[in-house]
């Protein structure tokens, strides 16, 4: 079992990237263009305005691998942000004050920031990368 996971582990990155890059898209989504909400979309040339573009163009980034590590640094940057502005002052618990999710994107943006994008990340094709995983 260990050799099956050693040799997919570049598989099963991909996977979160595609995954964390389409669910901070659809955050984005719902900010800007009220998807998936009933609230209605917040005004552009806000907080929350700034917060949708970063996770709406952002999210996009990291799951198609361009500037992926920009991206997770943006991303990460707003999820402190958003952690101490918005969640902090309900509690310092992250289960009361409903800043788990922020947190869950903060440790997937620093595991991206550390790794890019990886196999099948457009940055390859963009930039002419090498990358030592097969391609195909």
């Amino acid at each position: 079992m260990a050799k099956i996971l050693e040799n997919s582990s570049e598989y099963f990155y991909f996977v979160f990237r595609v995954f964390v890059g389409l669910l901070f898209a659809q955050h984005g989504a719902q900010k800007l263009f009220g998807m998936f909400t009933a609230r209605p979309p917040v005004e552009l040339f806000s907080l929350f305005g700034l917060a949708g573009v970063i996770e709406l163009f952002g999210g996009l980034a990291i799951a198609l691998g361009i500037l992926t590590r920009l991206a997770a640094l943006a991303g990460a940057a707003e999820m402190v942000a958003a952690y101490f502005k918005v969640h902090v002052p309900r509690g310092p618990v992250p289960n009361e004050n409903q800043g788990e999710l922020a947190l869950l994107f903060l440790a997937a943006f620093l595991i991206l920031i550390a790794h890019g994008s990886k196999i099948w990340g457009l940055e390859m094709l963009l930039f002419k990368k090498k990358t030592s995983y097969p391609e195909f």
